[in-house]
């Protein structure tokens, strides 16, 4: 049979899936929980969100406020990382539910000596959790409340606003109800907020005709940490497959002195837990970590669970790939493209027990042996979702510090399946989202639905893997445009350089988004000391971001309107709205666009603000709800910092 309650609690926000998955947070964001708490009849109902972290043993409380139509809300902040549990908990408050009453009878002028005697039971409840003054005021109220020559001073202390302040503060829960108990996890705010930059080690030698090593890249921190990024991600570091090695521009025959592709991994130099001889040793990438770390920065690994037709596992645990009848395994390929050097993983091996852990043993290898700290995950959707949910527990339940970047540019949902998972960040459709309004609809599906809960959006205008459209033989002008709209919409944002600041976008053919002569498949020869006007907007844009925490969240975003729909413009702020900003991007790669946008009078206030350009540093007075704006291709974006 079921307990006696009498209290209905519905649609507690935010859960996902009826809570089977954990909503996301980083270290001092806050939860704002809403339920629907009703009971029968018209008694007062109180309640409350409970909430506590994983390693506490004592429950925190926070009183829920009524806004309307039974709904009430609360907010309470994750100081920690890792779980919080949390729930409503909801009860109908018979003391209260006294006061009210009697209050209505009172101003109606009626008798209430009957009323009194009952609400002296209330107040003796609660005599015993009142600290020492509470309980000198509560013994002279229950006297008031029995003695019938203090009437006048019983009906004014029935009503009194410090009888009500005790009763909430220490109600009595009888027949109360809860909800299901909900979870967040909680991480580092580097899941929220990363500035990442992608090269390739192999391209980073500054001498002619020389493989590029880790000690090479080194010298290349500099750069990369004036440049503003924090996060320094690499394409695989391990061996490269020998046999059906690829050539360039993805040949399938490669010729002599070919390199191949660093995720065909594996070959008789060893697998995952190697280095590229060419590269340097375990020695020289720690090192390469430990330097980037004295910047600022913190080295990605790419995670890429496959192998190379000649990868040890494949000799030494042939029951990890899925063999045809003829002896022959078939190699990876998303239809149109084939992946001859790469063999999949046999996820339903029937050894999958111990192929996991081995796969788990991988990751913990670098963490464990090189303190990284990050990895972006190759291909994720091509393995199963449940595998991901169990590896990132298992991991961060050792290192919570570890963040998960997923590089599954695939259907809807199964990328937020993924998220849902654990991933920390995914890639998304950024990459090919062109217009005003194909952005801004894309965005707001990021921020103003349950996304919000779970999915943290990375912005990439480009990756090897991707040369878009939009920047293909682009100028200089969509290149600022795309960056200066990925790191301000999003509050992580990445590109693969140095393609993408020095203009390297001549596509293979036409109606193909794959590189010329792509970087995948041979050594580059980069002048790493070039500077440009990319180079100097990109570094300025980063270093703005980490001055203003209102570009350091994604979803605290409104769009504004715009008499162009080549203007586009949107004013963003923190959650303490301390820290405001106003963004507005021409998408006019050619012509200088005018025209006003209206900016959000009601969330600024109702109030004139000044507006200063962080980029030009000038600044304007808008007393108006419609102000002009003038962009040139030379500068396609003002990024202004709002003051009241």
């Amino acid at each position: 049979m079921q307990n006696q309650t009498r209290i209905i609690i519905e649609n507690v926000m935010p859960q996902l899936d009826s809570g089977a998955y954990f909503i996301k947070r980083i270290v001092g964001q806050k939860v704002v929980v809403t339920a629907d708490v009703f009971s029968d009849g018209h008694d007062v109902l109180e309640c409350c969100v409970k909430f506590k972290h994983e390693k506490d043993k004592k429950w925190q409380e926070v009183r829920m406020t009524a806004t309307t139509n039974d709904e009430w809300t609360a907010e309470f902040y994750v100081e920690k990382q890792g779980y919080y549990t949390y729930f409503v908990e909801g009860w109908v408050d018979y003391a209260l539910n006294w006061q009210h009453g009697t209050e209505r009878k009172i101003h109606d002028n009626q008798y209430v000596k009957s009323e009194l005697l009952e609400g002296a039971e209330y107040v003796k409840a609660v005599q015993k959790f009142a600290d020492g003054s509470e309980k000198e005021y509560l013994k002279k109220i229950a006297k008031y409340f029995t003695t019938e020559t203090e009437y006048d001073k019983a009906i004014q202390e029935a009503t009194a606003v410090a009888l009500t302040t005790i009763f909430k503060k220490y109600p009595v829960r009888f027949l109360e109800n809860k909800s299901l108990d909900l979870q967040v996890y909680v991480d580092r705010q580097k899941a929220l907020f990363s500035t990442w930059y992608e090269f390739f080690p192999r391209s980073a030698s500054q001498e002619a005709d020389k493989h590029g090593t880790f000690k090479d890249c080194e010298q290349l921190l500099p750069r990369v940490a004036a440049m503003g990024f924090d996060t320094l991600y690499f394409p695989p570091i391990h061996p490269i497959g020998e046999v059906n090695r690829k050539g360039k521009n993805n040949a399938t025959n490669a010729a002599d002195g070919d390199v191949g592709s660093p995720w065909g991994i594996g070959s008789q130099y060893g697998g995952h837990k190697a280095t590229h001889p060419e590269l340097g040793t375990i020695d020289d990438f720690k090192a390469l970590v430990k330097s980037a770390k004295a910047l600022g920065i913190e080295v990605a690994m790419d995670y890429a669970l496959q192998a190379a037709p000649d990868h040890p596992y494949v000799k030494d645990f042939p029951q990890w790939f899925k063999w045809r009848p003829d002896g022959t395994v078939q190699y990876a390929e998303n239809p149109p493209k084939k992946y001859q050097d790469i063999q999949p993983i046999y996820f339903e091996s029937g050894d999958w027990k111990n192929l996991w852990k081995e796969l788990l043993d991988v990751a913990l290898f670098w963490i464990e042996e090189c303190d990284i700290k990050v990895y972006r995950v190759d291909n994720p959707h091509t393995k199963p979702f449940y595998f991901w949910g169990w590896l990132i527990a298992e991991i961060k339940k050792k290192h919570p510090d570890v963040l998960f970047l997923a590089e599954a540019f695939t259907r809807p949902k199964i990328m937020n399946e993924l998220a849902k998972q654990g991933f920390s960040q995914s890639y998304t459709y950024f990459t090919w989202r062109d217009s005003k309004k194909e952005l801004t609809q894309y965005v707001e599906e990021l921020t103003q639905t349950e996304q919000k809960e779970f999915y943290r959006p990375n912005f990439w205008p480009n990756t090897p893997d991707i040369n878009p459209f939009a920047l293909q033989n682009g100028n200089e002008s969509v290149h600022l445009q795309k960056y200066f709209l990925a790191a301000t919409l999003s509050s992580s944002v990445g590109i693969y350089g140095p393609v993408f600041e020095y203009m390297v976008s001549t596509p293979m053919a036409a109606g193909k988004e794959e590189y010329l002569n792509s970087e995948k498949y041979e050594v580059y020869q980069w002048d790493w000391n070039v500077q440009n006007r990319l180079t100097t907007l990109i570094s300025r844009v980063n270093q703005i971001r980490k001055e203003n925490t209102s570009l350091q969240q994604t979803n605290n975003i409104i769009f504004c309107d715009t008499s162009d729909e080549k203007l586009m413009a949107y004013y963003k702020f923190d959650d303490k709205r301390e820290n405001e900003t106003l963004m507005v991007a021409s998408l006019d790669a050619f012509n200088i666009k005018q025209g006003n946008i209206r900016i959000p009078i009601m969330a600024l206030g109702n109030q004139a603000i000044q507006v200063t350009d962080l980029i030009t540093g000038n600044s304007y007075y808008w007393d108006k709800e419609w102000n002009y704006v003038e962009l040139n291709p030379s500068l396609p974006f003002h990024l202004f910092k709002i003051q009241r």
